[in-house]
């Protein structure tokens, strides 16, 4: 009988300290490109959401359009996404940031929209019987109190877009994904498991970051918490 090799990627194994050692390089840049594309994802999807969400609050006959554009663009599969975007992105990243985009607009200009109708009526009366302006009135009154619901928002379409960018391995640029898919082609037990892991651990740690920085925001509801 041969006996079994000491080496854990020898044999496969899920758990596998010599694989972290050995592809540490590879795993770095996994993870930058991971982060790099959920990072401008989200970004460039809050820029859209905030003018959508004021023109749905502002004219009642855009909310109907808006909502339901966003939403119906949810529902579409991440691979029909991405197929349908090909066109005109090619395989490139910016495919994969355009895909992820669209589907944070759902989120986002939700639970926008939904803080700045919850900013009551007589606090903007009162500011405007201070003199504050529409552009001072939005700025400094109904984004911070629309604040809350706005993070929350942000909060689940960071963790989503965690997720999704995986799905950018089919084009080349998924981040960790691109590990996973490859590891599970060769059933490569401690790849699929450790970017498995690392996809958990940027999720985790996105949405403890973000909720840090809505406490750190909104003090006001911490003191009447």
């Amino acid at each position: 009988m041969t006996a079994p090799p000491d080496d854990c990627l020898a044999r496969n194994e899920w758990l596998c300290g010599a694989y972290l050692t050995s592809r540490r390089e590879i795993l770095l840049n996994a993870v930058v490109q991971h982060l790099e594309l959920t990072a401008v994802s989200v970004l460039l999807g809050l820029v859209l959401a905030v003018p959508l969400a004021l023109a749905a609050r502002r004219r009642r006959w855009a909310a109907v359009p808006v909502l339901g554009v966003t939403t119906i663009l949810y529902t579409v599969p991440s691979l029909a996404m991405f197929s349908l975007l090909l066109p005109v992105y090619g395989l490139s990243a910016s495919l994969v940031v355009a895909g992820l985009v669209l589907y944070s607009l759902t989120l986002l200009v939700r639970n926008i929209l939904a803080g700045l109708r919850a900013v009551p009526a007589e606090t903007r009366q009162a500011a405007r019987g201070m003199g504050y302006g529409p552009v001072r009135l939005l700025v400094a009154v109904e984004l911070p109190l629309a604040l809350p619901a706005a993070m929350a928002g942000l909060r689940i379409a960071t963790v989503s877009a965690v997720s999704l960018v995986t799905v950018g391995a089919i084009v080349g640029y998924g981040g960790l994904g691109n590990l996973i898919y490859s590891g599970m082609n060769t059933y490569f037990k401690a790849q699929v498991l450790t970017a498995s892991v690392l996809c958990v651990v940027i999720a985790v740690a996105a949405d403890v970051l973000l909720l840090l920085a809505q406490r750190i925001l909104t003090p006001w509801t911490r003191r009447r918490s």
